[in-house]
């Protein structure tokens, strides 16, 4: 009789791949970074920028003299009217009277020109990303599907709106040597039993059937470690709302799959024919039983 069991711990983050020896650049990727921020990140760094030009500018007005009504040795002062100018705020209450300060107020002006345009079309292309919210369930689970061993993978959309041709994809990555001792790592497609989707709302079950053309097919939880296998999940689709391609992924290593189990109910009618979706059971699993077909491996006692 199938159980539920106490919500398993998040498995361990994958580590990432760490890069050397490829050609550095300073600035190649900056865009990219800056893309990949989240907003309290980026609104930061453009507003240190702003005032890190800001106080360069004043520098030079500070140590070249040239702006009336600016007091003598106040670089506050000196700050102060490179924000007026780089803003094209123009008070009038200091102002430049030297060549070397209107040199220098050209200057800025041209670099505020610049700048504003720079950090116009960054945020911009900020705020249009069309970022998909979706969430998968922090364990894949292998248990009896009409009798079948089946993987199964949860996804959800966070939000209210549909991802239109909603598309999934498995692959499970291993290691393996050849027959002259290489060790290399080999992609291998598992197929879902259903890959696309007409419009996804809410929740997802993909779901891989093990059979003898699987390649899961015989595995254990020690082959499993032993091969250092990981399954990468992606989604790929259409926001519905804002028209744009959006996409989410999720890598599980073989410490994230439970076998024997199941993913607990989220959806439930009550006796008015209403469906409740209960996301707060979104992460949990439930013990399923062995079966003839499909009897479980023992746990690694390590």
């Amino acid at each position: 009789m199938a159980s539920k069991a106490p919500r398993p711990p998040p498995p361990p983050p994958v580590p990432p791949v760490r890069t050397i020896g490829g050609h550095q650049t300073v600035f190649g990727d900056t865009y990219h970074a800056f893309l990949r921020m989240p907003w309290w990140a980026a609104l930061t760094s453009i507003v240190v920028f702003y005032l890190s030009l800001n106080a360069i500018f004043a520098l030079g007005y500070f140590l070249g003299g040239g702006v009336l009504h600016a007091k003598p040795h106040s670089f506050a002062d000196a700050f102060f009217f490179s924000v007026q100018t780089m803003g094209t705020v123009g008070y009038g209450a200091m102002y430049p009277t030297s060549t070397f300060a209107n040199v220098l107020v050209v200057c800025e002006s041209v670099t505020s020109l610049m700048v504003t345009a720079l950090s116009t079309g960054l945020i911009f292309t900020k705020f249009s990303q069309s970022n998909a919210r979706v969430v998968f369930a922090r364990h894949a689970v292998i248990g009896p599907m009409n009798g079948v061993p089946t993987l199964m993978l949860r996804l959800g959309n966070q939000r209210t709106n549909r991802i239109l041709e909603a598309m999934c994809r498995l692959v499970m990555l291993r290691t393996e040597k050849t027959d002259e001792g290489v060790t290399f790592y080999r992609m291998v497609d598992v197929p879902l039993a259903r890959e696309r989707s007409p419009a996804m709302s809410r929740s997802w079950t993909a779901m891989h059937v093990i059979t003898k053309d699987s390649p899961l097919y015989g595995q254990t939880p020690e082959t499993l470690k032993k091969l250092e296998v990981e399954l990468l999940l992606t989604l790929v689709g259409v926001d519905d709302t804002s028209l744009q391609p959006v996409h989410a992924q999720m890598t599980y290593d073989h410490s994230a799959l439970v076998w024997g189990a199941r993913y607990a109910d989220v959806l439930s009618e009550d006796s008015e024919g209403i469906l409740t979706l209960d996301l707060r059971k979104f992460h949990d699993v439930v013990m399923t039983s062995p079966t003839a077909d499909f009897p479980y491996p023992e746990p690694d006692p390590h």
